[in-house]
């Protein structure tokens, strides 16, 4: 659940995301819907007011780490903070993150009760690139399941070098990155579940 939501490539020419328009909407509206000040949910949050504004106004990007912790302070679902208007929670299709590389992408496809939440996501890495993650809350897991090339899961303490048809599940309470170890484009499906 971590990281940037915008294109890592120079944001001046790019065209503003339709997540990153859909998070601005839905903030205001869940935050007035809390009857919450700016403020009550960067206190709640953690997250700066700052940052607050900048995102309801459809002026800042966002990491899903931090816009996952304003859902746990309004009280609402991940997938609820990023879907569009009218979108189902489990088919909500919006990417959510594009590295430098136009093969480097995270699509959120949907996501279904668990104990909480549970979301299915496709990902993409060209060669050579890599995914920086910040640790989730506690509680939350992944299932990654690799269906093409070859990816580097680096956990605390380990990496596991997995190959199509290969799947790895963790806690993902913990600092890990997702790496193409190999020459292809490589392509797997994630699984986060709380």
């Amino acid at each position: 659940m971590s990281n940037i939501m915008h294109n890592t490539k120079s944001h001046e020419a790019a065209p503003k995301s339709d997540v990153l328009v859909h998070v601005s909407h839905n903030l205001r509206r869940f935050r007035h819907a809390a009857g919450m000040s700016q403020q009550a949910l960067a206190d709640a949050s953690g997250i700066s007011r700052r940052m607050i504004v900048g995102v309801e106004n459809g002026e800042a990007n966002v990491s899903l780490a931090s816009l996952d912790r304003l859902a746990i302070a309004l009280g609402v679902d991940f997938t609820a903070m990023v879907k569009g208007p009218g979108a189902e929670m489990r088919n909500v299709n919006e990417t959510m993150w594009r590295g430098a590389d136009p093969a480097d992408f995270a699509l959120l496809l949907g996501s279904a009760p668990a104990q909480q939440e549970a979301q299915l996501w496709v990902w993409s890495l060209a060669p050579g690139h890599r995914y920086q993650a910040e640790p989730d809350p506690a509680g939350w897991h992944e299932i990654i399941y690799v269906t093409q090339g070859s990816l580097a899961l680096e956990l605390e303490g380990e990496t596991a070098l997995l190959n199509p048809g290969d799947f790895r599940v963790f806690a993902s309470d913990q600092h890990y990155a997702y790496a193409n170890a190999g020459e292809d484009v490589a392509h797997f499906l994630r699984n986060s579940v709380l």
